[in-house]
Parts: C-alpha cells; sequence; structure tokens
C-alpha cells in the first residue's frame, strides 16, 4: 500500500512533433511491437500512436526495444485478439521532439472517466437491471498562476486558439509518469478576487485512456 503527494508534479506540454512515421505492422504481444522501416526513434522517446485499433489510437507511448526498423510501444500489451484484431493495428507514430513545462500551476482536477450504464426491464419483471457500457468522456482542468510571458502560457494559448491536440506529460517526484493526449482549451481572462493570486483556466479533453509508467 502506498500513498503520495502531488508536491512536485512537472507538467508540460508537447509543443512540436516529427513527421509521421508509417506503421506497417504491430504484434499482438506484451509489449506491442511495431515495425516501421528506418524510423529513427531511440529509446525513451515519447510518441502518439495513430492505429486501427480504436482502443489504441491517439495514445501516448514510451518507445524501447528499437531496432533499425522495429520498436516497442513500452507497456501496452496487445496479446488479446479480439480487444487488438490481428493485422488491423497498422497506422503512424509521431515523436513529441519538443515539451514545454507549463509552471505556475495551483490545482489540476480530473473529471469523467466513470463507468456508465443502460437499464432495462422486461414487462414481466417489477425491477430493473444495468449493463455496463462504457466509461465516460475525460477532461483535466488546469488552473494556473496568470503570467502571460511564461512559456507554458504561451504554448497552452497557442494550442487553444488552435484547438489543437496536444500530448502532456506529468512527471512525479518519484520520477513516475502519466502520459495523456487531448484537444486544449485555454481560458487567457484571469480570475481576480480580493486576496487572491490571479490565475487563468486550461482544459484538455482527453483524446483516449492516459497511459502510466511506474518509472
Amino acid at each position: 500500500m502506498a500513498v503520495r503527494l502531488p508536491n512536485g508534479v512537472v507538467l508540460a506540454l508537447a509543443t512540436a512533433y516529427g513527421s509521421d512515421l508509417t506503421v506497417s505492422a504491430v504484434t499482438n504481444a506484451s509489449p506491442a511491437v511495431c515495425t516501421s522501416t528506418a524510423h529513427g526513434l531511440a529509446n525513451g522517446d515519447f510518441v502518439v500512436f495513430t492505429s486501427g485499433w480504436s482502443r489504441a489510437t491517439g495514445r501516448v507511448f514510451r518507445v524501447s526495444a528499437v531496432t533499425a526498423n522495429t520498436f516497442a510501444l513500452e507497456g501496452f500489451d496487445t496479446s488479446s485478439t479480439t480487444t487488438y484484431p490481428a493485422g488491423s493495428g497498422t497506422g503512424t507514430v509521431k515523436k513529441v521532439s519538443t515539451w514545454t513545462q507549463v509552471s505556475q500551476i495551483l490545482d489540476v482536477q480530473s473529471s469523467g472517466g466513470e463507468l456508465q450504464f443502460t437499464t432495462y426491464s422486461f414487462l414481466e419483471q417489477d425491477f430493473e437491471t444495468q449493463i455496463a457500457t462504457q466509461a465516460s468522456a475525460q477532461s483535466l482542468a488546469i488552473t494556473i498562476a496568470d503570467d502571460p510571458s511564461l512559456a507554458g502560457y504561451i504554448a497552452l494559448k497557442t494550442a487553444g486558439e488552435a484547438r489543437a491536440e496536444r500530448a502532456l506529460r506529468a512527471t512525479m517526484p518519484d520520477n513516475s509518469l502519466i502520459l495523456y493526449n487531448g484537444t486544449v482549451g485555454f481560458n487567457e481572462t484571469p480570475s481576480m478576487s480580493k486576496g487572491n493570486v490571479m490565475s487563468v483556466n486550461a482544459s484538455f479533453s482527453l483524446a483516449n485512456r492516459p497511459v502510466r509508467y511506474a518509472s
């Protein structure tokens, strides 16, 4: 059992990407291994994966086990051919080439992700039954102390104006990671309350589930 505090967490937004790299094959294995001719990636790089597998597309993974024409998506288990049909995982990856720290964060709140249900009842029954359907959409709300000169503020503003999809990396004090990917929204009008720090708000609507690494 372990508990942790968020004190010391560093958030960084992806502000530049490499070119799309074609993935011609993906194995059903743990971890999944991608074939991409002369990809040029290195162990430890972070990539956004776009795939025929809807449960994987739009997620951010760390690259490992690199060879000249293959690489693994660390921690990504595609062993189930029911969930990940063989031959359907092809697509592209693009490397995050630049991360920009978002500093002066006051608060991060997560919402969504709850399991949803559909409810039914037969005519002869006097009770209802629920069947699990899917998780609700997830998002992050990030409150930042107002300073429009900061690189992170500028990066969020730029992404928000473009309604762009960006990767977001949270590095914990113990060097564990949470990797998100989603559409950025940014409200640069600061909140002003006497005696309190002026702040602005960014939103981050996730494209898919986050990816976590213990180290």
